[in-house]
C-alpha cells in the first residue's frame, strides 16, 4: 500500500486538479444560482403545498445552498 501512495505522490506535479468551473466564472454561476433559487423560493411562497414541495422548494434550497458556496469562494472565502 505504501508504495501504490508513493507512485500516487510522485506522479501528482504532472496531471495538477483542474477545477470543474474555474475561477472566473464562480460569481457568474453564484449568482445566477442565487438568483433562481430566489425565484423559486418566491414561487414556492405563493402558492405552498405538498405537492409543490419537490418541484420548488427542494431545488430552491438546494440553488440557494450550492449559490451561497460558490460566492463564498468567488470573493475568497473558502469552505
Amino acid at each position: 500500500m505504501d508504495s501504490s501512495l508513493h507512485e500516487i505522490w510522485q506522479t501528482a506535479p504532472g496531471s495538477p486538479f483542474l477545477p470543474t468551473v474555474g475561477k472566473g466564472s464562480q460569481f457568474l454561476v453564484a449568482f445566477i444560482l442565487l438568483l433562481l433559487g430566489l425565484s423559486l423560493t418566491g414561487a414556492f411562497a405563493l402558492n405552498r403545498s405538498l405537492v409543490k414541495l419537490p418541484i420548488l422548494g427542494v431545488p430552491a434550497s438546494l440553488a440557494i445552498a450550492f449559490g451561497t458556496v460558490y460566492m463564498f469562494c468567488a470573493v475568497g472565502v473558502y469552505v
